[in-house]
């Protein structure tokens, strides 16, 4: 008899291929690369190879982390480095791949950063953050203090940085490490963030969280 949660997993999987591809093959596009539905293919080909693999089993163990999405990006850095571009390129490459995204959340970010509690807001989020992240321990916390006006953390082990290193590309996971800065750019009335490190070319993940104009 047909499994028909295993079925509606497969189809819900393969939907998930075909939308990474499309973004895939629309960025090859707008880049100008030759060939672009060989490379689509190609690109289809590991993705689905890597999805399917035991080591991809062994990672999709965390609720707090979309790691088909982080598996996605993996498979785009592992194609586009045959091609020969510098990690630097390589990044550069995914902003376009993933640029509605990032505009849906600027937007959001500079709605937030108009709110009078903007800092609040923040603190908010990396204590809910946290929380997740402890409990199913996709990050290691080493050190998390709150405080009135200040958030700290360092984080001595990150699964994202784990899964990148696991494809000898552990630089390229700096992709996710940027969406903190990012984010924390648009807060800029009441936020204050300083990165000190992080976990894709330094010993740690070290940063803080601070309310403009407190000591």
């Amino acid at each position: 008899m047909d499994d028909p949660d295993a079925e509606r997993g497969m189809a819900m999987k393969d939907q998930s291929i075909r939308q990474y591809v499309r973004l895939y093959r629309k960025a090859l596009e707008k880049q100008g690369f030759p060939d672009t539905e060989a490379k689509a293919g190609h690109y289809e080909e590991r993705l689905s190879s890597m999805l399917s693999s035991p080591r991809f089993q062994e990672h999709n163990v965390y609720p707090s982390m979309n790691v088909e999405l982080i598996y996605a990006v993996i498979a785009m850095c592992l194609e586009l480095r045959g091609f020969g571009l510098t990690d630097k390129e390589i990044m550069t490459f995914t902003e376009v791949v993933f640029a509605r995204r990032r505009k849906f959340f600027d937007t959001l970010i500079r709605m937030i950063d108009l709110l009078p509690n903007s800092f609040q807001i923040a603190k908010k989020w990396n204590i809910s953050d946290h929380a997740k992240r402890v409990q199913d321990h996709s990050i290691i916390y080493d050190d998390f203090t709150v405080s009135e006006n200040v958030v700290e953390y360092r984080i001595s082990k990150c699964m994202y940085a784990e899964m990148f290193d696991t494809y000898g590309i552990r630089g390229l996971c700096k992709i996710f490490c940027n969406t903190d800065t990012r984010s924390y750019a648009g807060l800029r009335r009441h936020v204050r963030f300083v990165r000190h490190s992080d976990l894709s070319d330094g010993p740690c993940c070290w940063d803080e969280v601070h309310r403009k104009g407190s000591r």
